[in-house]
């Protein structure tokens, strides 16, 4: 009886840790799997901002001084892309407590994919002279991406967070995910500005915004060879249609457009002129033009002037004009 005892006794302690053992696995792989669901959410989440949203802005920035098509193909593939980041959602091995998490994962990602083909679909009216009315409507449509990630930060990381809380999962942190850089993108004024590369007033009404404008003329050279200024002599072979480069600076506080380039050589008792525009200005960016100018006498003292035009809402006109002097020689 005590041998019979002592059996049953060693078989309810072996019944107990094995009953242990299975509750500590099950609980183990409860765990993992909750953890990996919140990986992968991270991995995507993190994905969408840097190979969607990232490049879709910088791509945004400044696109009317870009090749459209360029632009749209790009905004194109990042739609595809978008679409891709969804369908990967989709499959995701879904542990049954994160159903609600995974729900509102996939209304972000179908936002997300929304605005995209919304946005690709104005891009040939933003570039291609209806920039203003497409702007608006592209204002709207970043509203979409707000919303995305409104739902993300506020339904999907808490949800997930509270899971892994319930799961006894803790200091487990869920990837953030921010697809809107910044509110300025749901005005339409400031979507017009940055899509086109104007300050935001210049942009709307076509006047100078109030700051600083104007250019500066660096330095003009012919071959490899700086110009020095008046009073010196510069000697410049190579015959009598040299081609001057000229280094021109944006100096203001803003983008400018057809900034010109004027190079008048007077020799011989003539005149001879050419000029360049300048398409876009950077501030603080240099730019060199090439201008030839063709018939000009050899052997003769001849005088060179450079100037860069004023763009609009230009007042200090220091530093836009040098004058050289020079002998053309063979």
């Amino acid at each position: 009886m005590v041998r019979r005892r002592v059996a049953a006794g060693v078989a309810v302690v072996l019944l107990l840790v094995i009953v242990l053992v299975i509750n500590g696995c099950l609980k183990s792989e409860k765990q993992q799997s909750l953890k990996d669901y919140n990986r992968e959410v991270g991995a995507l989440a993190q994905e969408s901002a840097a190979q969607v949203a990232q490049p879709l802005f910088t791509a945004l920035t400044n696109a009317g001084s870009k090749s459209a098509i360029d632009v749209e193909v790009q905004v194109s593939t990042l739609r595809g892309q978008a679409q891709k980041i969804l369908e990967h959602a989709k499959g995701l091995s879904v542990p049954g407590e994160m159903t609600e998490a995974q729900r509102d994962l996939l209304r972000v990602l179908d936002l997300r994919v929304e605005g995209m083909s919304k946005i690709t679909a104005l891009l040939p009216s933003a570039l291609g002279g209806q920039s203003k009315q497409a702007s608006i409507q592209i204002a709207g449509d970043m509203e979409i991406f707000l919303a995305s990630d409104v739902v993300y930060s506020q339904r999907v990381a808490p949800l997930i967070q509270q899971t892994l809380a319930d799961g006894g999962v803790h200091e487990l942190t869920t990837a953030s995910s921010r697809f809107l850089p910044n509110v300025g993108w749901l005005d339409p004024t400031t979507v017009l500005a940055r899509i086109t590369g104007q300050s935001a007033s210049s942009a709307v009404s076509g006047q100078p915004a109030p700051g600083h404008h104007g250019s500066a003329l660096i330095s003009t050279g012919v071959g490899a060879n700086t110009l020095a200024v008046e009073p010196t002599i510069n000697h410049i072979a190579g015959g009598g249609s040299p081609t001057f480069t000229v280094t021109v600076e944006d100096a203001g506080e803003f983008n400018e457009t057809n900034v010109k380039v004027d190079v008048t050589v007077t020799a011989g008792g003539k005149q001879y002129k050419a000029s360049h525009v300048i398409d876009k200005t950077e501030p603080g960016k240099k730019v060199n033009v090439e201008i030839p100018v063709a018939g000009i006498p050899l052997g003769v003292a001849a005088k060179i002037e450079v100037r860069v035009e004023p763009v609009p809402g230009e007042t200090n006109h220091e530093g836009t004009k040098n004058t050289y002097l020079a002998i053309f020689s063979p």
